[in-house]
């Protein structure tokens, strides 16, 4: 019997993983309390590490709708749907975060403050890319729809980086070297990095779920599979 293959992007969720315990150990236990906030302000060694890669997912999901569009291939296609997908996991994680944090310093969990509102349409938009994708059944269409649904979709990633600035906000502004304590500087880069390589492997996860789920059903014997198939490419 074949032993199963070991795919090297397991390395990634590894890594990251190691990293994440790395880098959250030393920020719970080994950074002095925030002026203002104590040890509340803790949660950001995750929320603010969450956020990065909410955008950087989400400027992802972009350049590979692009993408999607020029080649035109199942591969692309389901790196695309992956994409989507994760960046929706990931901006709702970076909200129910926010609204931990906001519940005891704010006194509530919500507040339709403008980084709140442009991240919550974030969510939605992405949100509807999937559920527009599941209206169309043949491949080329499907793959058009949520290529310009992603690009409309991703031009709200810079709105929520910069609404911080554009309007008056609640939230502080955007995280950066130059605006944390010194402290805190490697236990987010540990951070961010763990959550950038378990980001990637959950989108080559994903992808390949997609791929094999089209192979099954080209083999499945559906004509119109089979055909999208051959259109499509690999």
């Amino acid at each position: 019997m074949n032993k199963p293959n070991f795919r090297r992007e397991h390395y990634l969720a590894f890594a990251g993983l190691a990293l994440l315990v790395f880098g959250s150990s030393w920020g719970l236990a080994f950074t002095p309390p925030e002026q203002h906030m104590a040890e509340l302000n803790r949660i950001f060694f995750i929320h603010v590490p969450t956020a990065w890669n909410t955008m950087l997912t989400g400027l992802a999901a972009f350049v590979i709708a692009i993408g999607a569009l020029r080649k035109r291939t199942r591969k692309w296609d389901a790196a695309l749907e992956a994409t989507v997908e994760v960046t929706i996991v990931l901006v709702v994680m970076t909200m129910i975060q926010g609204m931990i944090w906001g519940r005891p310093t704010w006194g509530d969990y919500w507040d339709w403050d403008p980084r709140l509102t442009t991240t919550a349409m974030m969510a939605v938009l992405f949100a509807g890319v999937l559920s527009l994708r599941s209206f169309a059944e043949e491949f080329e269409r499907r793959l058009t729809w949520t290529a310009v649904a992603t690009i409309i979709a991703a031009a709200d990633v810079p709105i929520v980086y910069k609404s911080v600035e554009w309007w008056d906000s609640l939230h502080q502004k955007v995280s950066a070297p130059s605006t944390v304590s010194s402290d805190y500087h490697w236990p987010l880069r540990a951070n961010a990095v763990a959550l950038l390589f378990i980001t990637i492997w959950l989108i080559i996860q994903r992808a390949r779920v997609a791929l094999l789920r089209d192979a099954d059903q080209a083999q499945s014997g559906s004509p119109q599979i089979v055909s999208d198939m051959v259109a499509g490419g690999d």
